[in-house]
């Protein structure tokens, strides 16, 4: 087919870009890439579509050029500081999705940059520009071709090595490290460090498993719907661990319409120092078994409280637990401990969050003044003689991560237990406050059967999350742990079916 150029959008030396429309004025337009060199990466891309990649209509591969004609996005650079919390979020799974599949195909990018993303004004995430795209190869010690950008790329791009999924998994990282900015958390920051390890072997061996690690709280793929459920089951609130510091995501549609406006919570207020939220349920908030509010935590400088509905909260996350026995509760309990960032004023708004259906969300209410001074304050004892425990109950067997300085700790310190398997992948995590640990599971924390297959090894971190903010702080994991902060091995050696 013939074309007629519009606009030049690109030149370099090995690449011309333009935006095109078919000779004789045609309507739609699109966008022809003449490379230097043969890259059959797009002949594959062209029989594999997928929803984050443009459409590849024409790849001509000769022995000196490549000639590629694609859909037009009409997109732009993700700036996370313009994002909300929910619109990142979806750029990441999006984003995680995308490079999945292309590593399931062997293809690996080498160019993940913020400029080689497009976000839609609808939310749609594209990937572009796979000139330095290349498929793995066995046995070969490095790339024939060394391609990437500085800042993005990692060192095994510039001749160390052979690259592999990994580095597209660096990539990531830094990628993410820009477009997040200052919103990303503390739980983001550990992702993103992870990530961007100069030793391939200490990075996320897969991008599904940096997508379990971004997800693993509230949302997480693989097990947080048991976790909030065993938590339910005893009637407390899941610890909550951001992703990033969000700026400006309403909690729902609050115009009621056709709907019933859900009440407010009542009495929202801090339950003493513990740093913990507590608000009068609405048993009627959620969607089907989950029970769902929306949480904003403020800083200020004086003792003048926010309005229900100001803008320019630090951290704000949707609460979601499950519906066992919760909506019986008469109050909501959910710690925010480890979001106070700062010796200051700290304030909570909460709305109860309505299906959509039958119910619009609630207003806000906002709570009492909580005065933090714990900044510099020293970190609670860590974890030690760390280990694995199982007993039986009606044949099936139960499985729990246990430590031996339990009774150091006050009834309202939590942990979180992270296993990984032989391999040092993620695995699942729980989030159990101490005294629900020995209430109902004999001082350790539940490690649900399922995820623990009998052909592989397990062990287990822990950290420990202070109830006392203002006189300790948290017991985190040195970035990379070593091995002394390790569980010892569940299922020394793996047990293979015969």
């Amino acid at each position: 087919m013939e074309y007629e150029e519009i606009k030049l959008l690109k030149q370099s030396e090995k690449s011309t870009v333009h935006l095109v429309r078919t000779a004789g004025g045609g309507e739609q337009v699109y966008v022809r890439k003449r490379l230097d060199g043969q890259h059959p990466v797009y002949q594959m891309l062209r029989d594999c579509p997928h929803p984050c990649l443009p459409r590849l209509y024409e790849v001509t591969v000769g022995e000196d050029t490549t000639t590629v004609i694609e859909e037009y996005i009409d997109g732009s650079t993700p700036d996370g500081a313009q994002m909300s919390g929910k619109q990142l979020r979806g750029m990441i799974r999006q984003l995680c999705g995308v490079l999945e599949f292309l590593h399931g195909k062997g293809i690996i990018h080498r160019d993940i940059k913020p400029s080689n993303l497009l976000l839609t004004e609808d939310g749609q995430l594209y990937l572009i520009d796979f000139d330095a795209a290349r498929t793995l190869k066995e046995k070969q010690e490095q790339d024939t071709r060394l391609l990437g950008t500085r800042g993005f790329a990692p060192p095994e791009q510039y001749g160390f090595a052979q690259t592999d999924e990994r580095t597209d998994i660096y990539a990531l990282g830094a990628t993410l490290e820009r477009i997040l900015g200052g919103k990303a958390g503390s739980s983001a920051k550990k992702v993103i460090r992870r990530c961007m390890n100069l030793d391939p072997d200490k990075r996320y061996q897969s991008v599904r498993e940096v997508r379990q690690a971004f997800f693993h709280t509230g949302l997480k793929a693989s097990c947080a719907a048991g976790a909030v459920l065993l938590l339910a089951l005893v009637g407390i609130g899941m610890l909550t661990f951001p992703l990033w510091q969000q700026s400006g995501e309403p909690g729902g549609d609050t115009q009621s319409g056709e709907l019933t406006v859900l009440p407010a919570p009542g009495n929202p207020h801090w339950d003493g120092e513990t740093g913990t939220a507590v608000w009068g349920n609405v048993p009627e908030a959620g969607i089907a078994s989950e029970l769902q509010f929306m949480l904003r935590l403020y800083k200020a400088d004086t003792q003048e409280p926010p309005a229900p509905d100001e803008a320019g909260w630090i951290f704000e996350d949707k609460i979601r637990m499950g519906d066992t026995g919760l909506r019986d509760k008469e109050s909501i309990e959910w710690s925010l401990a480890t979001e106070l960032n700062g010796n200051g004023i700290y304030y909570f708004t909460i709305s109860a969050v309505g299906d959509g259906a039958q119910y619009a969300d609630s207003p806000y209410s906002v709570s009492d003044a909580f005065i933090y001074t714990g900044e510099d304050a020293p970190p609670l004892p860590t974890p030690t003689g760390l280990r694995w425990e199982m007993y039986e109950v009606d044949n099936t067997t139960h499985y729990l991560a246990t430590w031996d300085n339990l009774d150091v700790y006050e009834d309202k310190d939590s942990f979180n237990v992270t296993v990984y398997d032989q391999n040092g992948a993620y695995v699942m995590n729980n989030i159990w406050y101490k005294r629900a640990m020995e209430e109902r599971w004999r001082g350790g924390m539940p490690i649900q059967a399922e995820y623990l297959k009998l052909d592989n090894r397990y062990r287990f971190t822990v950290e420990a999350y202070s109830s006392r903010p203002n006189e300790y702080g948290p017991s985190l994991l040195p970035d990379p742990a070593p091995e002394e902060y390790y569980s010892p091995w569940l299922f020394d050696e793996p047990q293979r079916d015969e």
